[in-house]
């Protein structure tokens, strides 16, 4: 993305700053939000979430990115790419974290559809995952819901997680 926008009807997604931190900490707070994810994430805290995101925007080109509703600009949660070591192999991930206030709105799966088409379309990734651990239902519906598959089973960040794919 490097400092351009990504827009869909309800959302705008840009790069993280500085400024984001204390949203993202507020995400990290929330034990509904982080239920599904290690701890350690968590003691990363919101500047050290942010800081990890701009070293992905360097090396990658792209990470997680605030999504923000259009019409009032209020943050409601970190969608975007990542890539990811799992078990040996680096895949392009499509990852997504919305504020428990916004949930079941369709927030995640309108983001992760525009995030699908800009590793198509403008890094040509062959493939796209999700990383979603088996007993987080939300999640894998939204991963269900942007074209995806489970293809298999693998440990990530200790935990075992399915591993979603959708092909070009």
């Amino acid at each position: 993305m490097s400092g351009d926008r990504l827009e869909t009807e309800r959302l705008e997604l840009r790069e993280l700053d500085l400024d984001d931190a204390p949203f993202v900490q507020s995400l990290l707070d929330d034990d509904a939000v982080m239920r599904f994810y290690p701890d350690s994430v968590r003691q990363r805290g919101g500047r050290g979430w942010v800081d990890n995101q701009r070293a992905r925007y360097e090396r990658d080109g792209h990470g997680l990115w605030l999504a923000s509703l259009r019409h009032s600009g209020e943050p409601v949660g970190m969608i975007g790419l990542c890539m990811q070591l799992v078990e040996d192999e680096v895949h392009p991930e499509i990852g997504y974290i919305v504020a428990s206030a916004h949930w079941r709105r369709g927030i995640a799966s309108e983001a992760a559809l525009a995030c699908r088409a800009r590793a198509f379309d403008v890094y040509d990734y062959p493939y796209v995952i999700s990383l979603v651990r088996p007993i987080n239902t939300p999640s894998a519906g939204v991963a269900r819901k942007i074209g995806m598959q489970i293809v298999r089973r693998a440990i990530f960040s200790g935990l075992e997680h399915d591993v979603f794919r959708v092909d070009r």
